[in-house]
């Protein structure tokens, strides 16, 4: 982690103006040919005194199967932080595109509960820079503490891979040999997306991504329709493991394939019972019940 101080914004940076800016400057890196250097940005952005929206909250809490609550859950708390992540993956001087950018994986800690009264700081870096057989890959680090404390809150690693984009001195790994098999359980819960599944989420996270938007939208981006956001999809699995009750938790989800809107999901949730009535690690896995296709999985457990 570098000991450069970060940027300080005036604001939260909004999600569409960093869209159409990175449109901007990968038409620029197209006519000249080039994603830039092979180093990452050694200062992340940081926003002040953030508090969270009380009806926003509300929708999202209805949208991923959440009765209303005080606290923020820990996939709201992630789309407080998108934009912050977004904002350093927009600088000029970060070397990858950052629209067509795939999400693979995501590990959030919750480490105390946090009120939809509590005044935020909220901050983003980027770092771990690597290689990967389809492009190249980082990790992007996002942290929330109360205002004006040392003490972290909730904080999220999120890795994301740019494509078919492969830097100079960054090592390619080997290919692997396939993924692993992947035989479908019996679901204990099908959802049904619909086609308005991703502008729905978009309207509570601020992510109008277009390949979340419509056909159209996600066609001019090279997919062949829209997709659902991952973290709408993480976050409802969450919802279905069950009420986590306030305590300090860690939360991972692995995307494999894409869900295409709209489509059928089946889900397998297993739930752990910890002597004397705790609880101990749940997991969760996704798939397409007709292909069989895994699409994400994941797990939630005490820290």
């Amino acid at each position: 982690m570098s000991a450069a101080q970060p940027v300080i914004l005036g604001e939260v940076p909004s999600l569409s103006k960093l869209y159409v800016n990175a449109a901007a400057q990968a038409a620029r890196r197209r006519i000249l040919g080039t994603h830039g250097t092979s180093t990452l940005p050694e200062t992340g952005h940081e926003v002040r005194g953030v508090r969270a929206d009380v009806a926003n909250l509300t929708a999202y809490q209805h949208l991923i199967g959440l009765t209303a609550r005080d606290t923020l859950p820990a996939g709201y708390l992630h789309a407080l932080a998108f934009p912050l992540a977004m904002s350093v993956m927009n600088r000029d001087d970060f070397p990858l595109p950052l629209l067509g950018m795939v999400h693979l994986s995501n590990y959030i800690e919750q480490r105390s509960p946090v009120l939809f009264t509590d005044l935020l700081d909220i901050s983003a870096r980027v770092e771990n820079l690597r290689g990967h057989r389809a492009g190249t890959q980082l990790d992007v680090i996002a942290e929330i503490r109360s205002a004006g404390g040392p003490d972290i809150r909730w904080t999220g690693r999120s890795t994301y891979l740019a494509k078919g984009v492969f830097l100079p001195g960054i090592d390619v790994p080997s290919p692997q040999n396939g993924r692993p098999d992947f035989a479908p359980p019996h679901p204990t819960a099908v959802w049904d997306l619909g086609v308005e599944t991703g502008r729905a989420y978009a309207a509570v996270s601020g992510d109008f991504n277009p390949i979340h938007l419509s056909a159209l939208s996600a066609k001019a981006l090279g997919m062949r329709r829209s997709i659902a956001h991952g973290m709408y999809l993480a976050s409802r699995a969450l919802a279905d493991v069950g009420p986590v009750k306030g305590e300090a938790f860690g939360w991972d989800v692995t995307f494999d394939a894409p869900v295409y809107l709209p489509g059928r999901v089946a889900l397998e949730i297993t739930t752990g019972q910890a002597p004397g009535g705790g609880w101990e690690r749940s997991g969760y896995v996704a798939w397409n019940p007709r292909s069989g296709r895994k699409h994400f999985s994941g797990s939630v457990a005490p820290l």
